[in-house]
C-alpha cells in the first residue's frame, strides 16, 4: 500500500483522504459543517489562557467570511478583542450576558451552555 501523500510542492497541502489538494478536497468541507440545531451557544472559558477569561460563540450559521464579518461588528459593539478560529468566535474577556442580549437581538436562539 503506498502512503498517502500530505504535501506537494505544486499543490501545497494535500487531503490525507482523497489524496485531492486542499482547496479542492470535499472530505474536509463536508467535516467542516456548522452543527445544525440552529442553537447559538455561548460560554465563558479561562482553560489554558492563564486565567484570563475568553467568551466563545457557537454554532452561528454563517459561511467563514460572513463570519468574520460578524465578529468584527460584535467585538466592536462590546469594545474588545477577539478571533475566529474553527468556526468559533472567541472573544476578550467575559461577555456573555451582554453576547446573549446582542445575539437575541439579532434574531438567534442562544442558550448559555457551561457553569
Amino acid at each position: 500500500m503506498r502512503p498517502k501523500i500530505v504535501y506537494s510542492t505544486e499543490y501545497g497541502k494535500m487531503c490525507p483522504k482523497c489524496a485531492k489538494p486542499i482547496s479542492k478536497c470535499i472530505c474536509l468541507q463536508i467535516k467542516k459543517g456548522f452543527k445544525d440545531d440552529g442553537i447559538v451557544r455561548v460560554r465563558t472559558e479561562t482553560k489554558g489562557r492563564k486565567g484570563k477569561g475568553v467568551t466563545l460563540i457557537t454554532g452561528i450559521p454563517l459561511e467563514q467570511d460572513k463570519l468574520l464579518k460578524f465578529a468584527k461588528k460584535i467585538k466592536q459593539k462590546l469594545g474588545t478583542g477577539g478571533t475566529v478560529k474553527s468556526g468559533v468566535i472567541e472573544i476578550q474577556g467575559e461577555h456573555q450576558e451582554r453576547l446573549v442580549g446582542e445575539l437575541k437581538k439579532q434574531g438567534f436562539t442562544v442558550k448559555v451552555s457551561g457553569g
